[in-house]
């Protein structure tokens, strides 16, 4: 992902909340595997959202 900039950085939809999230260099390995935006959201995988 070198030399990309921010509006060309790849996206998903968060497996939990469903909102859009971008790469980060932090899963620049894992990328494949990232299904949550945020750890809030992998901790509440499996309980229904309040709202």
């Amino acid at each position: 992902m070198k030399g990309l900039k921010k509006q060309h950085l790849p996206e998903k939809l968060c497996a939990a909340c469903g909102r859009p999230f971008t790469w980060r260099k932090k899963w620049e390995r894992v990328w494949d595997e990232v299904k949550f935006c945020s750890d809030r959201c992998r901790m509440m995988k499996g309980k229904p959202r309040a709202g």
